[in-house]
């Protein structure tokens, strides 16, 4: 392994870890509301050419950081296509209804 192998491979693990915390999080909340849909798919198709160029090229930095950012990154897209065309909405409560509920609620403890 070269010195210039070791600073790619340093620089994708960078990449990738600064990455890893964003995902974690949606993966564990699967709130996606926040996200662009058109950037996440812009973003994991670029990320899947990137991977396909290391695999071409047989570069195993560029797989190594491809392969794991794509999985989370198409994990993600899942989950936002997911609330986007499938979840039905959550509606939406107004202030006075939460109110309401309330008043309900301490009513009976």
């Amino acid at each position: 392994m070269t010195n210039i192998d070791i600073i790619g491979y340093f620089a994708a693990t960078l990449t990738t870890l600064s990455f890893l915390p964003q995902a974690m999080l949606t993966l564990r909340t699967r709130d996606t509301e926040s996200l662009s849909l058109s950037m996440y798919s812009a973003f994991t198709l670029g990320v899947f050419f990137w991977l396909v160029y290391g695999i071409y090229t047989k570069n195993n930095v560029i797989i190594f950081a491809n392969c794991i950012t794509f999985v989370l990154a198409s994990l993600i897209l899942g989950f936002k296509l997911y609330n986007t065309f499938i979840k039905t909405p959550r509606t939406q409560t107004t202030t006075a209804s939460r109110k309401k509920n309330r008043k309900r609620k301490s009513r009976y403890r």
